[in-house]
């Protein structure tokens, strides 16, 4: 099987390519606006691609791939700016429409929880999208085209929801990389919110091979939601790396008012992501 990952030098795709690199039977195509660096496996191909302006045969730089796992966005985790859908939109839709033209067979899309927006509890796919910040609005957006495209053609489509994420490489003003940073520092307090909010997170490493297994076992699966399947308090999750790490440092909990953009408690249903690759 051949498989061409967009977005390969970024946080999750990093932790894809590593997750690839321990497949059996795949040939891997790392695609990247910049060169490679460490973060690519050996022997693994690396093409230069800037979605923003592709090459006239996108399709056929990436190898003519089986499946495209595409991570690719930009400007996050800034989720409200205004880009997300003046640029970022039409950019991945044209993108991937002159794949899908080009022939490409099965694509996996990774979406986002905001695409539910302020809705609180267990969140299930069948549940109607409602976001509330421009990032939300693109990927649900986005999703839409991509379903009318899949419709008028033989495109098997995964669009894979993410939730939330830790884990070594994410973005410097992330909550888990300011949490590691000031435990190096050597810091005394470490300032967040109360921590009383609920969410749904996993390891990025986990979150890498449910992508993989997806992309590898599973075709044309719809909308799966790409999490751990229960709900932690942000407060127990900064607890336990700090029990982890054994660092003295204290938590300055309510230093930073919660998010205004999401619900105080929400989490993922994963029953179909376990479905999904149960069954395959």
């Amino acid at each position: 099987m051949k498989i061409a990952v967009t977005g390969a030098s970024g946080f999750v795709g990093r932790h894809v390519l590593q997750a690839l690199a321990r497949t059996d039977d795949v040939e891997v195509v790392a695609a990247s606006r910049g060169p490679a660096g460490d973060w690519l496996p050996i022997g693994m191909r690396h093409v230069l691609l800037d979605i923003a302006a592709p090459a006239t045969e996108a399709f056929s730089k990436l190898g003519r791939p089986d499946v495209v796992m595409h991570l690719a966005w930009d400007g996050l985790p800034n989720y409200q700016a205004l880009h997300h859908f003046e640029l970022q939109l039409g950019q991945q839709y044209r993108f991937l429409r002159g794949l899908v033209d080009a022939g490409l067979p099965s694509l996996l899309c990774t979406g986002t929880c905001f695409e539910y927006g302020m809705q609180s509890g267990e969140l299930h796919e069948s549940l109607a999208t409602d976001p509330r910040n421009p990032y939300g609005f693109a990927k649900d957006a986005l999703r839409r085209e991509l379903e009318f495209l899949r419709d008028g053609s033989k495109l098997q489509l995964t669009w894979a929801r993410l939730f939330y994420m830790h884990g070594e490489g994410q973005a410097p003003n992330s909550l888990y990389s300011q949490f590691m940073a000031a435990g190096l520092r050597g810091d005394d307090v470490f300032r967040m919110s109360g921590g009383e909010q609920l969410r749904d997170y996993l390891h990025v490493s986990a979150v890498a091979s449910a992508l993989v297994a997806l992309a590898c076992r599973t075709t044309g699966a719809g909308v799966v939601n790409v999490c751990a399947g229960r709900p932690i308090s942000v407060r127990a999750l900064v607890e336990g790396w700090l029990a982890t790490h054994q660092w003295p440092m204290k938590l300055a909990l309510g230093h930073f008012p919660y998010p205004t953009y999401e619900p105080m408690a929400f989490w993922g249903s994963n029953a179909r992501l376990t479905q999904c690759l149960e069954n395959r």
